[in-house]
């Protein structure tokens, strides 16, 4: 198992030259973007001069967000048309720009394996001999399709395990991903670094009046129970399983904040509600209207919405892998086992725990407490400070 690292680390005065790449830019608003954004703007705080280098949104070529340089790499999306998966194919502009920008950099950081821009940027670390540093976020998907499940289980053991066995160190955002890739022989021990939430945007309610408004404003009904799903529209998030739900509990909200494939609107149903743009504090004031949140996925990590939807109050029904990532969380998460091949009988198991739910209502206390426990246990600065650690000795090391 990875240890974990925390601690502040003392800002050097000569700002090292970081190259971060990722999939997508955040304006995709998945997990592990939202993630990447943070993390760029946190080591920008910390005395980094952060590149970040990704795929779509509005990146680019040169522009600034904030304090952080971006670069847009040209990139087909022939993959997700075709098989629903996140997955930019860069063409060969992308690799030039990678190479780069590594060039002119003193360190690495790369999120996920298995995406090109990681293999790229594992490429230009090795010609330009600068250290690498690869934040895994997830492990093995068992997607429904059994070629698709077959596709990445090959995948991560010819591409994730080498990629990460060659890097100069490898975080781990949750104790699943590390049991999952448990085994390699590492370069140097991978260390656990669990991400951080903005607590003084994500937290509970004011008061029921305030709960009143936010749900006139957001369409939603003033009494009914609100389900709250967050995340990318794709199979593996349990968007089918969520469909026979909202079909079996008519007398339940179900809000879906995300984009993606599979759009629930598409379902025609009266108790479905679709948010395609909320973020920061828009996106905090619907957990806040929220009565608990839904999360049947596979093959995550330690979803950053689980770390939200805690830091705003909510009780949660997720996967059961999800519910281990963090031993500490354990208290606040009920685990549910989700079968993606079986939706209907995944549906019933979440319909029985949302009716013990409604059973046993969440007090005021309740949500203080799974508030308090999200600022304690994921503070973005602490987060920051452990990588701002490491990628400081890498760069001493080299």
């Amino acid at each position: 198992m990875a240890p974990a690292v925390t601690g502040l680390v003392e800002v050097s005065d000569r700002p090292l030259r970081l190259l971060m790449v990722s999939h997508y830019f955040e304006e995709r608003r998945g997990g592990i973007e939202i993630v990447a954004g943070t993390l760029a703007r946190e080591l920008s705080a910390a005395g980094f001069e952060v590149t970040w280098l990704a795929a779509g949104g509005t990146g680019g070529d040169g522009s600034d967000a904030g304090a952080v340089r971006r670069r847009g790499l040209a990139a087909s999306g022939v993959a997700e048309a075709l098989l629903k998966i996140p997955y930019p194919i860069l063409m060969p502009s992308a690799w030039r720009t990678i190479s780069q920008e590594a060039e002119r950099s003193d360190v690495i950081l790369a999120h996920d394996a298995l995406y090109l821009t990681s293999i790229a940027a594992r490429r230009a670390a090795r010609a330009h001999r600068k250290p690498l540093l690869v934040v895994q976020h997830i492990g093995l998907v068992p997607y429904r399709n059994r070629m698709l499940r077959s596709l990445m289980e090959r995948a991560n053991r010819s591409i994730a395990a080498p990629l990460l066995r060659s890097a100069d160190q490898v975080v781990f955002i949750s104790q699943i991903v590390s049991r999952y890739f448990a085994g390699i022989g590492w370069h140097r021990p991978p260390v656990l670094i669990f991400n951080g939430v903005d607590t003084a945007i994500f937290s509970p309610a004011a008061d029921a009046a305030a709960v009143e408004l936010a749900r006139a404003a957001l369409g939603l009904p003033p009494r009914a129970p609100v389900a709250l799903f967050v995340g990318r529209f794709v199979e593996k998030k349990g968007l089918t399983v969520l469909e026979h739900l909202a079909r079996a509990r008519a007398d339940v909200m179900f809000a879906f904040a995300g984009r993606g494939p599979l759009d629930p609107e598409n379902w025609r149903l009266a108790n479905v509600r679709v948010y395609r743009s909320l973020s920061g504090r828009s996106l905090a004031r619907l957990y806040q209207v929220s009565d608990l949140l839904l999360l049947p996925s596979v093959g995550e990590g330690f979803p950053l919405v689980v770390q939200e939807a805690l830091a705003c109050g909510l009780p949660i029904l997720c996967g059961a892998d999800t519910a281990e990532a963090d031993p500490r969380a354990a208290p606040y998460l009920r685990g549910i086992e989700v079968d993606l091949a079986q939706p209907e009988t995944t549906a019933l198991r979440y319909r029985d725990a949302m009716l013990h739910l409604r059973e046993h209502p969440q007090t005021d206390a309740d949500r203080r407490q799974r508030c308090e426990f999200a600022r304690t246990s994921y503070s973005w600065q602490v987060s920051s400070a452990a990588y701002a650690q490491l990628l400081r000795s890498l760069h001493t090391r080299s």
